[in-house]
């Protein structure tokens, strides 16, 4: 029999090739390629041997599985337990990751802290040494016995204390400079090492009963790094993110099987650590201008309601082409929306240069606020300020109709917490509110607010 023949497969992706190549085609990565000894297929003689000799897996009925009701572990940290849809579960596999710097073991440290006055909770820093991290425990405070810390990077170990110990909740930060010592060949975050100690953790979790909670590192694109199968085998993932104009943390749940996604919380950088911030809206009101150009939208976010400010300037162009300079919004949307006005109210935005962004640094991925873009660039347009504490809430069609939004009782019960007196919404749709309610049918009924232009 010929001898197979060795590959070299690169340590960052995973390619296979038959010989050794200097940079890696698929993720251009250079000397990344690791000699590897030929694996004999188990499918290949005596195949059928080792097939027979398997032990069938037991099969369940569905009133043979029996559930247990699980009791969710609260740290106390409202805007934490918000986002994660009511707490920490157990069993449960959870992954946060953020830009460097931006405070995710500064956060997981308050939560441990916080869940470990009722609950065991082991956190493993395979990044920082226990000084260092005994030094960041000082500055935030931490002071329960019932969190053990360890800095060991190994894997195998890391289990195999978590089994003795038996912790409540495993905290891991990160799972990029974790190793396995059965894998010599994968160099810690390696797709080839992230994507078996994922399969470890995940298995532990689920067989232990014991959360477990990872960091994750991205990259220069703002992605979560790694395999995308190991966003698949988490069962959450949360971004935390920064605020640009002030020390505000943003954090996000992009996927959450036992809970709502999209939810936000908010939290304030501050000496001692990260401080929730629970009237973000009032916040954002207290800079409102309500000047021409101006104009308040409500939207959700996850169940949470965002009252944003969305700011336009709109100026005649200069030069050939005009302008369009969008933050916060798709652009095609406003430009979608300024199209639909000069249609039918004969407006010409396209001889102007449109600016808009959305106040606050936010980004905006909802359809409801098509009617606060519109009434945006009117009020620039014509120079009128619309009425002050009012909020916008409806969607524009092709056909210059404005229609209803789903679940406008709760973007109205927001706003008369806050004060706000006027409603622009569509004409269908009904709502009781203590709010001035003015009811647009199509955009011709828009220049009601801009008497002087209409």
């Amino acid at each position: 029999m010929a001898k197979q023949k060795t590959s070299f497969n690169c340590s960052n992706c995973s390619y296979t090739s038959i010989k050794w190549i200097g940079c890696c085609p698929e993720c251009n990565e250079w000397n990344s390629f690791v000699e590897q000894e030929p694996v004999h297929s188990s499918f290949g003689v005596g195949a059928s041997t080792k097939l027979s000799s398997a032990q069938p897996a037991r099969l369940f009925s569905l009133d043979q599985i029996k559930i247990e009701q699980q009791v969710r572990m609260l740290s106390g940290i409202n805007e934490w337990d918000r986002v994660l849809g009511g707490g920490v579960l157990p069993g449960s596999f959870l992954i946060l990751t953020g830009d460097p710097g931006i405070g995710k073991s500064t956060l997981l440290l308050q939560v441990a802290n916080a869940i470990a006055q009722n609950y065991s909770v082991m956190y493993v820093s395979s990044e920082e040494s226990l000084e260092q991290v005994k030094g960041r425990a000082i500055r935030l405070g931490v002071d329960s016995k019932k969190l053990f810390f360890s800095d060991e990077a190994c894997l195998e170990t890391v289990l195999a204390t978590a089994m003795t110990a038996k912790p409540a909740l495993l905290i891991l930060d990160s799972i990029q400079n974790c190793h396995l010592s059965l894998q010599s060949h994968a160099l810690p975050g390696t797709v080839a090492q992230l994507r078996e100690a994922a399969f470890h953790l995940m298995r532990f979790a689920k067989e232990q009963g014991v959360a477990v909670l990872i960091t994750g590192h991205i990259t220069k694109e703002g992605e979560m790094a790694g395999p995308k199968v190991l966003e698949h085998m988490v069962d959450a993932v949360f971004y935390l993110q920064a605020e640009d104009r002030w020390q505000t943390r943003i954090l996000r749940s992009v996927k959450n099987r036992f809970g709502t996604i999209n939810e936000i919380g908010f939290f304030e950088m501050q000496e001692d650590g990260l401080v929730e911030v629970h009237n973000i809206n009032q916040r954002f009101l207290d800079e409102a201008s309500y000047t021409p150009g101006s104009s308040l939208v409500c939207c959700l976010e996850g169940s949470r309601p965002l009252l944003l400010e969305l700011q336009a300037l709109v100026v005649e162009t200069r030069y050939g082409v005009a302008q369009r300079v969008v933050t916060g919004l798709d652009p095609k949307q406003v430009i979608l929306i300024a199209a639909i006005l000069e249609k039918y109210l004969h407006i010409r935005f396209s001889a102007h240069d449109i600016f808009f962004k959305v106040s606050g640094g936010f980004r905006i991925k909802d359809s409801s606020v098509d009617l606060g873009i519109a009434l945006a660039l009117l009020s620039s347009y014509c120079q009128h300020a619309l009425p002050a504490k009012s909020v916008c809430l409806g969607e524009l069609s092709l056909t210059g109709r404005v229609k209803a939004v789903n679940q406008l009782g709760v973007c109205i019960k927001e706003a008369e917490k806050f004060g706000m007196q006027h409603v622009f919404m569509a004409e269908q749709q009904q709502v009781k509110t203590m709010c001035s309610v003015q009811p647009f049918k199509n955009v011709y009924e828009l220049l009601r607010l801009f008497p002087q232009n209409s």
